[in-house]
């Protein structure tokens, strides 16, 4: 470890130069682990509903295990439980897991990693990672921050998903608990944080009312990919518009 009195630059893009020192390090991991178990604990939601929607406990296991992105888990499982074929449903989770891909451009250029540990950091660059990492004051924390985070995450949310999945799988019927709609209600509530702003009401708000329309008349999972696609149509159109004007 350097010592804290002589800060050493980043070599990171996009990175300023800050003091490092085991402190921040410390504080970056213990962060991070709780974090992990924050995050993981919420896994047993998703492992019970997961199991209620129809998928049994090692499916339920691997999806966690393999594609390990809450709300693209979310996503599948309510379609999954509204009649929807897997391809719907996978098309939906992916749509959702994209954002992910934004990340990854952002801890590149800090983890400097190759081979199979890149493909490590890919797999638990998430939500929760990239946020523990970036409000790190200096590279060696950000670091420290972003494995923390996601392999506490990856770790506690797929022990809480299996405990999650045998917990649903002795509840049996999920219409007697009321569970039958909650992967909906899950989704939801996944979503609301990012309706703050008045932009992003507006995309949802057209986004809900073309899903609500295609309900009747559509099997499930398209009224969901159909708002995807409007709500990224209308975001692209919303962008040029800003840009357009910027620029004149």
């Amino acid at each position: 470890m350097p010592n804290v009195s002589r800060p050493e630059p980043s070599v990171a893009r996009g990175f300023g130069t800050t003091t490092s020192g085991p402190h921040t390090v410390a504080l970056a991991t213990r962060q991070g682990i709780w974090v992990g178990l924050a995050t993981g604990a919420y896994g047993i939601s998703f492992g019970a509903l997961s199991v209620a929607s129809g998928l049994n406990v090692w499916q339920t296991c691997l999806l966690s295990l393999l594609m390990f992105t809450g709300g693209s888990q979310f996503a599948f499982i309510g379609v999954i439980a509204g009649g929807g074929a897997g391809p719907a449903a996978a098309t939906t989770a992916f749509l959702l897991g994209v954002r992910n891909s934004l990340y990854s451009l952002q801890m590149a250029p800090l983890l400097r990693l190759r081979g199979p540990k890149r493909l490590a950091a890919a797999h638990v660059t998430i939500d929760e990672s990239a946020a523990v990492s970036l409000a790190q004051p200096d590279e060696r924390a950000r670091r420290a921050g972003f494995w923390a985070a996601g392999l506490g995450v990856f770790l506690f949310w797929n022990l809480a998903t299996l405990g999650g999945a045998l917990l649903g799988n002795v509840l049996g019927d999920p219409a007697v608990w009321g569970l039958d709609g909650a992967a909906a209600a899950a989704f939801v509530a996944l979503l609301r944080p990012r309706l703050k702003e008045r932009q992003a009401q507006a995309v949802g708000a057209v986004a809900a009312v073309v899903a609500v329309l295609l309900v009747p008349f559509s099997p499930a999972g398209i009224p969901i990919l159909a708002a995807g696609g409007t709500a990224a149509a209308v975001g692209a159109w919303q962008f040029a518009r800003v840009k357009g004007r910027e620029e004149s």
